[in-house]
């Protein structure tokens, strides 16, 4: 897709990965709809604010008439999560806002895309897509299904010629990762690589060397997986 005279909306781009996604969409030439659930927290020049909790159907339906032009939709709008044996509460929020509110945008702009020649979505998924940090299984299991969503969605598209991507990634340095003493990669650095990677027509990306050692190791033994990241965890 060529970024340059797009027109973006951009979910959750008050603040790290969404925040730089939306920058650099303008900096490649793009019309921006940054959202937020409180947009008054959105500080970038040369954007469109717009109101958006994607939890809120209504709130969604109105972004959707607002956006009216958008050729290209930028899921990034997420939560953390904890244990699923832990505070149900938590577990549906997770549910509320990385699946249920994702698929709840993407429902609402299909058929903008597809008035305005097709364009694509990135989702922004994660390496826990395809393991589960410890204490944060909820936050897996959600984005496990923002995965599998995405696979589902370029199917269900490809009929208008929707591009769909997913983007995977460990660790970023964001306000979600505080206080985890872990490698991380800048949110600028995943926000590029996203975009190079709708330029191109990936259906995957895969940001670093650790996201790419998860996803390799899904076609081995499990049990070897979880040696090694247990010699991860203890070094």
């Amino acid at each position: 897709m060529d970024i340059s005279g797009a027109t973006a909306l951009v979910t959750g781009a008050n603040r790290g990965i969404g925040r730089h996604l939306a920058a650099q969409l303008v900096e490649r030439g793009a019309k921006v709809y940054a959202t937020a659930r409180r947009p008054e927290t959105i500080d970038l020049d040369g954007v469109e604010v717009l109101p958006l909790d994607i939890t809120d159907p209504d709130a969604v339906a109105a972004a959707a008439h607002a956006a009216g032009d958008v050729d290209l939709l930028v899921n990034n709008a997420g939560i953390g999560g904890g244990a699923l044996l832990g505070d149900l509460d938590g577990v549906r929020a997770t549910m509320d806002v990385n699946f249920w509110g994702t698929l709840s945008v993407v429902r609402a702009l299909a058929p903008v895309l597809a008035r305005n020649g097709a364009g694509a979505v990135l989702n922004i998924a994660s390496s826990a897509s395809w393991f589960v940090f410890p204490g944060s299984s909820a936050y897996a299991v959600s984005k496990a299904a923002v995965w599998s969503m995405g696979n589902a969605l370029r199917q269900e598209l490809a009929g208008q010629g929707t591009l769909v991507t997913s983007v995977h990634l460990g660790a970023a340095d964001t306000d979600m990762m505080k206080g985890h003493d872990v490698p991380k990669t800048a949110p600028a650095d995943v926000a590029r690589a996203a975009l190079d990677g709708v330029a191109a027509g990936a259906f995957e990306v895969v940001v670093d060397e650790f996201t790419a050692m998860v996803k390799a190791s899904l076609s081995k033994d499990p049990r070897e997986f979880d040696r090694r990241f247990q010699q991860f965890l203890n070094s």
